[in-house]
């Protein structure tokens, strides 16, 4: 992706234009932590060094005309009268920033072009790069004053209430305040937050995208989400205190295991995933990543047997993965039912494990994988322009 190039179609597309500005956010993929940010867990991911840019200028009157050089199209609304669009759903992010922003300023129109490189369907939060650093731009072009969490809290509701899909803060959290070599440890209660070294130097961050559409994640997300609040309303009578799974600890597991079966597997998830957070946190501290990795791969038993969010081909990838040599853990990432996982291998190994990846999985389910290799990156940033 070329900045430079994103200038002159800028400069083509709005020829009458001032001085632009360029903002860039990251993707992200998730470590370990999975199905705990909606329970007010710990959660663990890395921004990855696949990036959205967004180079844009003020206008004069009050509309904002928008052309992505991914999409190759162009889209146009007035802040007047912000709608969502069918034409370009990609704008709605975009959109849905500007209606939040103007719940307490008023906006002047821009002119913005964007382009991206994180990959869209894969599960590594397109979506959340983009509406950072739109948020980013914004606030930069009209010289808003805002903190970097305030920043945070406002993309997630323009993805909530705007586009209409209930994610948690994870994504946009660690898409403004990644950090490079580093990953980021997040209480999604408080939301207080870690930036904690990540000693992956002789090791490469994998993920692999199985090629299958997460078709069941709506239904089966809303309903993992019940059956956690149910577990909780249960196990209050023995707790009283407990607001959530997060309140309840390793050692109340056989207070857990005596609940319905379904309910039971569900909270024992949640409760193993937050201990097994804190612990590859500490893990990461002392710079003991085959630790980290068998973390991670049982992580992704867990999920697989107790959260049941797994599929055939995210398992049959994991299970290639643990048979690699080099491979130091591997886990689905992710809401489940499809997308990706992401595996920590040697670096020695990783030419030879993407190739048999490739190879084995196109051999058992006729799908030729995405695989991208990534690094701890650093978060939103304005970018220098020459």
């Amino acid at each position: 992706m070329n900045v430079q190039t994103m200038i002159d179609v800028f400069k083509d597309k709005f020829p009458q234009s001032g001085p632009p500005v360029a903002a860039a956010a990251p993707g992200r993929v998730n470590l370990i932590g999975e199905h705990t940010d909606y329970n007010d867990g710990f959660v663990l991911p890395m921004a990855i060094n696949d990036q959205i840019i967004l180079i844009g200028s003020l206008r004069s009157d009050r509309q904002v005309h928008l052309y992505s050089m991914d999409f190759e199209e162009a889209s146009v609304f007035s802040l007047d009268a912000i709608e969502a669009s069918a034409d370009t759903p990609w704008s709605n992010y975009i959109r849905g920033i500007c209606v939040m922003y103007q719940k307490t300023t008023r906006l002047q129109g821009m002119n913005i072009v964007l382009q991206g490189r994180v990959p869209q369907g894969a599960g590594l939060s397109s979506s959340a790069a983009l509406e950072v650093a739109a948020a980013l731009l914004v606030k930069t072009l009209h010289g808003i004053r805002i903190s970097s969490t305030a920043l945070v809290k406002l993309a997630q509701s323009a993805e909530n209430e705007f586009v209409g899909v209930q994610c948690g803060i994870m994504d946009q959290f660690v898409s403004m305040l990644g950090k490079q070599d580093h990953v980021l440890f997040l209480d999604c209660r408080s939301l207080d937050y870690e930036l904690v070294p990540a000693p992956f130097s002789g090791t490469r961050v994998i993920v692999v995208d199985s090629g299958v559409k997460r078709g069941l994640v709506d239904s089966e997300y809303n309903k993992r989400r019940a059956q956690c609040s149910d577990a909780v309303d249960l196990l209050r009578d023995s707790l009283p205190d407990i607001q959530s799974l997060r309140d309840v600890e390793l050692k109340h597991l056989p207070l857990i295991n005596s609940l319905p079966n379904e309910l039971a597997k569900r909270a024992r998830h949640v409760v193993t995933e937050n201990a097994r957070v804190l612990q590859a946190v500490n893990h990461l501290r002392r710079e003991d990543i085959t630790s980290f990795g068998e973390l991670m791969n049982q992580s992704h038993i867990s999920l697989r047997d107790d959260y049941e969010v797994s599929c055939r081909e995210l398992d049959l990838l994991v299970d290639m993965a643990w048979s690699i040599p080099g491979t130091l853990g591997s886990r689905m990432t992710g809401a489940g039912f499809g997308g990706c996982t992401v595996s920590l291998v040697e670096e020695s190994a990783s030419d030879a494990f993407t190739t048999q990846i490739k190879t084995h999985y196109k051999e058992n389910c006729g799908i030729s994988p995405r695989v991208f290799v990534y690094q701890a990156s650093k978060g939103a940033h304005i970018l220098p322009l020459a």
